[in-house]
């Protein structure tokens, strides 16, 4: 009965990357974190260029996964557009302008996370 819901949140945050380069959204990192946390299976983390590109690649990741019948349990930071949270529960999506990012480090707080490795995560 695991195996399921499991599958179904990878499903998800890999359309959540789809979406979000859709938006140029770059440098993409998708932590694996269910051994080492019970508040969510996967952290997906990306960058934008501009308050208006995070804006947009929340924007985009959240309509686009509603349409999937998918909703965020809650949002942070969207409209603001430094740093954009969607919380799915099962996945977690943090959109960063670089110097935020780099400020908070999200990759060095969960150092010992599975990196799943994603075809084009759009590194630039």
């Amino acid at each position: 009965m695991i195996e399921g819901p499991i599958l179904d949140a990878e499903k998800n945050v890999l359309k959540a990357v789809d979406l979000g380069l859709e938006k140029k959204a770059y440098d993409l990192q998708l932590l694996d974190v269910k051994e080492l946390s019970t508040l969510t299976d996967y952290l997906l983390i990306a960058s934008g260029r501009s308050d208006r590109q995070v804006s947009a690649i929340a924007e985009s990741i959240r309509l686009g996964l509603k349409a999937q019948g998918i909703t965020p349990l809650a949002t942070e930071g969207i409209d603001e557009g430094r740093w954009a949270l969607l919380d799915y529960g099962d996945f977690m999506v943090h959109i960063f302008q670089p110097a935020v990012r780099s400020f908070y480090d999200l990759e060095g707080l969960w150092s010992e996370a599975k990196q799943v490795a994603l075809v084009d995560s759009g590194v630039a």
